[in-house]
């Protein structure tokens, strides 16, 4: 299946919303996983600019078949934020219809957020997996950044949303968000996994270099917020 997995990263403000200073400022990744075979792919997190990331798709010859959501905040499905109307899963649906993926905790938040119906969406659960061509593509759930955040796991790559960056991990203190929950993802749930996933982040924070993939274990070996002894030193990082 390796050998059919296609995947494309993508930057706000640099591969798609070029001249948008809030996108590029946010620096948000939106990522293209296909079928090399089919032509197919599936994108996560759509938002900024949507016909910019139809266009990067179709570029490399891949038609958008479907899309994944990692949480409901508007900078990764688009909706009102510090006073812009960012685009997402709306404009997705009239570019290029196809089913949305989100998890059930999350579906009343991204109906909020983007003025979609709940038939719009497909709730999905943790360890239910979609397929795009031949590829399949698991969910995790990874609560704590909000109620229904989650990872994809699709061959050796671990899409991560904003539940982990290369440095840190998401904020805890927005709605839906939980700290004690966020200690349980991070240590029970995502470092339990093979280390030799690449990990995948949501936004380019903490890195110089936007190309430079990095292995889950290099990253529990370099992130503070995996290095905590324990629970108590945990929540005391979030002032909990």
């Amino acid at each position: 299946m390796d050998d059919r997995l296609w995947t494309r990263q993508l930057l706000a403000g640099r591969d798609f919303g070029k001249g948008d200073p809030i996108a590029a400022g946010m620096a948000n990744y939106v990522y293209l996983l296909g079928d090399r075979q089919t032509r197919e792919c599936v994108v996560v997190d759509p938002a900024w600019d949507i016909p910019g990331i139809r266009d990067a798709a179709a570029a490399d010859g891949f038609t958008i078949t479907g899309a994944l959501v990692t949480h409901w905040h508007p900078d990764h499905v688009g909706g009102a934020m510090m006073g812009h109307d960012v685009q997402g899963l709306a404009a997705l649906l009239e570019h290029a219809p196809c089913p949305i993926h989100v998890h059930g905790d999350d579906v009343e938040m991204v109906t909020l957020m983007t003025g979609l119906s709940r038939s719009d969406l497909r709730p999905v659960t943790s360890g239910q997996r979609v397929r795009v061509g031949d590829i399949e593509i698991e969910c995790l759930h990874t609560p704590g950044h909000t109620q229904g955040s989650q990872c994809f796991r699709c061959g050796e790559l671990l899409v991560s949303g904003d539940t982990l960056f290369l440095q840190g991990c998401g904020r805890t203190d927005l709605p839906g968000g939980d700290v004690e929950q966020m200690w349980h993802t991070l240590y029970e749930r995502l470092l339990t996994l093979p280390r030799n996933l690449r990990l995948l982040p949501g936004h380019a924070y903490g890195i110089d270099d936007h190309d430079d993939w990095h292995t889950l274990d290099e990253v529990a070996r370099t992130n503070p917020v995996l290095a905590a002894p324990d629970w108590n030193r945990f929540r005391r990082m979030f002032g909990a």
